[in-house]
């Protein structure tokens, strides 16, 4: 078998699809996408796929080797996200070819389902509470919500007291039996984490993710030793090497991206490398269907995970929805908040090939908003 040819679809609402179409007819797909970057990525797995047309599918690890070493410049979100798109749809022609999903070449399942968590939205406590009964009324036994909108260097009384009021207000919606999680975003510097942290236990969060910027990663030890909570962190994160000094610091879960740190081969890996520091790992994936797929593979195969990430429903999505496109929606409906094991080979889902071409270019590039502190100076997003 030949790899004959690399497609990409850039569909709405923000996301980049790969087909790798092989000479037998067996069929991958990837998701090698960085969300604001989208066409950037796009031509890097277009050069990547000088390095597969012409070549034997089922050599995935070499091809990793080659698409992420083969070059002196090495690394980042642009290049080890069109790898680890390519890279996904290798695994998916292999589980294909041989007829099994991709979990059980990875050395088969280790549960039967998998607990995932939705997002909530509101910037009022009352908002966040109704959000939370909404989830819970689906089902849902996690959710996950921003700390905050823009966010000073260093907050006031009132900008911490909010976060803690909407915190306090999800966890009364909850009980003691449900879980929520806190998304810093990179918002926060590492004075102001550190002083809400500990204002946040009593509510006692799943986890607090990214609590500083991932540049910062080598700050990551101070604002764990001050945190009475569980801290996590690792969406920009995109290597092993990368990866490291975080789990050196003392956090708790690892967030690894399927479509952004070099696909499955290289989130196993992560995942074992966790595992000797007792840490759990909960990928990111507010993307779409193929990086869902690809995560739920991970998920089922890694005996550390904690929690899946989905964007279904997601603020984030305007135009389109994850199950647009796909063929069967039964994959990903939830049964009391959780994932049921996939059986179907590959990936486990079958791409609307149809939708997606006639979805592809028809919105402009998604681009994240800039925002600004009062001063006019920029501020995280």
């Amino acid at each position: 078998m030949q790899i004959t040819r690399v497609e990409t679809f850039a569909v709405p609402p923000r996301w980049l699809l790969c087909r790798v179409e092989t000479d037998e007819g067996v069929v991958g797909w990837g998701e090698p996408v960085v969300e604001g970057r989208a066409a950037t990525v796009r031509t890097a797995v277009h050069e990547l796929a000088e390095l597969l047309v012409g070549r034997d599918p089922s050599r995935i690890e070499d091809h990793w080797q080659v698409m992420t070493r083969g070059s002196f410049y090495r690394g980042g979100p642009v290049l080890s996200s069109a790898v680890a798109g390519l890279d996904q749809a290798l695994w998916d022609i292999a589980g294909k070819t041989l007829g099994v999903p991709v979990h059980v070449l990875l050395g088969g399942p280790v549960r039967d389902r998998v607990r995932a968590y939705s997002w909530v939205g509101g910037d009022e406590p009352a908002e966040i509470a109704d959000a939370v009964a909404a989830q819970v009324e689906a089902g849902f036994t996690a959710v996950k919500m921003n700390a905050s909108g823009r966010m000073n260097r260093l907050g006031t009384v009132s900008e911490l007291s909010h976060v803690v009021r909407r915190a306090e207000a999800a966890r009364e919606v909850l009980g003691p039996d449900r879980d929520f999680a806190i998304d810093f975003h990179g918002r926060f510097t590492r004075a102001n984490a550190r002083r809400l942290l500990p204002l946040l236990a009593p509510t006692a969060p799943l986890f607090v993710e990214e609590p500083v910027l991932p540049e910062y990663t080598h700050l990551l030890g101070d604002v764990v030793a001050a945190a009475p909570v569980p801290v996590a962190t690792g969406e920009r994160l995109y290597s092993r090497t990368d990866v490291l000094p975080a789990l050196r610091s003392g956090i708790a879960v690892v967030q690894p991206d399927l479509s952004h740190a070099g696909g499955i081969s290289e989130v196993r890996r992560i995942a074992s490398l966790a595992e000797t520091f007792d840490v759990l790992v909960a990928p990111h994936c507010p993307l779409g269907p193929v990086s869902l797929a690809a995560s739920l593979q991970i998920a089922f195969s890694t005996p550390n995970f904690l929690i899946q990430e989905q964007s279904i429903g997601i603020h984030y999505n305007s135009g389109a929805e994850v199950l647009d496109y796909v063929v069967d929606r039964e994959v990903f409906r939830f049964h009391e908040g959780h994932f049921l094991r996939p059986t179907a080979p590959g990936l486990g889902i079958e791409v609307d090939e149809r939708a997606v071409r006639r979805a592809d270019g028809g919105t402009p590039d998604w681009r994240g908003p800039v925002w600004r502190h009062d001063d006019g100076s920029f501020a995280e997003w």
